[in-house]
């Protein structure tokens, strides 16, 4: 979920010479709470497409991530930014190398997820928690200009696309998965059958209900 030092990272570390007149696409574009966009926009890039699985806020085009090559091209843009996308993918190797893919060679990269502690919040779910190792290592096939932590259980990660760029391979590297409570290869059916899975689904759901019925009382106050 996008939390202002989600905003500040972005604003910090992509600049306007980096933007503007620059093909720029955001993956998981749907301002739910707060969005990068109206900053970068400010900046006159060349084209700002937004995309996400549903229509929303912000959303421009609705496509599947691992549908991007295929609807834009590889090597089509030259800043890709995506923000608390990352833990609701369930093939993030696919995310990952699609990302990658539709990136000019010398072009950035500027992605935010959350960590290990963060709670479940699943749109419509939540795998995965990545660590700075986590990302050290997804990300060596490129530059790394910036890899910070988020004091709010995530992190943040710019990187430089090298223009002789050879691709990482991550087929056999593990991810701490929420869902299962342990680094595993992926996410499986039966982990989404299980009673810890369900239990967090429930936990979010009651959540939300007791949200709902504090506000309600309140505004009826």
């Amino acid at each position: 979920m996008m939390n202002q030092n989600c905003l500040l990272f972005g604003a910090m570390n992509l600049k306007r010479d980096e933007i503007e007149g620059r093909e720029i696409i955001e993956i998981g574009a749907c301002d739910i709470n707060g969005s990068m966009r109206p900053l970068f926009e400010s900046y006159n890039p060349k084209r700002y497409i937004g995309v996400d699985i549903a229509r929303g806020p912000m959303v421009d085009i609705v496509c599947d991530v691992s549908d991007l090559v295929n609807r834009f091209g590889r090597q089509s843009f030259d800043v890709v930014i995506s923000t608390e996308l990352l833990e609701h993918v369930r093939d993030w190797r696919t995310a990952i190398h699609t990302m990658k893919g539709i990136c000019k060679p010398g072009g950035i990269l500027l992605l935010t997820t959350r960590s290990f502690g963060f709670c479940y919040h699943g749109f419509p779910y939540d795998f995965w928690r990545y660590e700075i190792e986590d990302m050290r290592y997804i990300f060596q096939d490129c530059r790394i200009e910036k890899l910070e932590k988020d004091p709010q259980k995530g992190v943040f990660i710019k990187v430089v696309k090298p223009r002789d760029f050879t691709e990482q391979d991550l087929s056999g590297y593990k991810l701490y998965s929420i869902i299962s409570n342990r680094r595993i290869l992926e996410v499986t059916d039966n982990n989404l059958r299980s009673w810890h899975f369900k239990m967090m689904v429930f936990k979010q759901k009651l959540n939300e209900f007791m949200h709902k019925q504090i506000d309600a009382l309140f505004s009826v106050r």
